[in-house]
């Protein structure tokens, strides 16, 4: 598990253009794409047919809203802010 860096709310503006850290690695597998697909009623192609996805583009591509939603989850393995309420 990644140890997130703490960083004071007064403090952000000090560290803005700075690499933050970096968060654990997580696996993004057909069945989690095929799940988000289920959630967000995105069922193109592109996404779930794996066999149509790897003949035209070499696999199937995660949708960009799924990995948007990773965000939080990424952005607390990597910092944490202290001093707000």
């Amino acid at each position: 598990m990644a140890n997130p860096r703490v960083v004071a709310f007064d403090d952000l503006e000090s560290i803005a253009g700075q690499q933050v850290g970096v968060s654990d690695w997580h696996l993004i597998d057909q069945d989690r794409v095929n799940l988000f697909a289920d959630a967000t009623g995105d069922h193109q192609w592109i996404h779930v047919d794996v066999e149509k996805a790897t003949k035209a583009m070499g696999g199937p591509i995660a949708h960009g809203f799924l990995t948007l939603s990773l965000l939080p989850m990424l952005g607390a393995e990597v910092m944490r802010v202290t001093g707000t309420t």
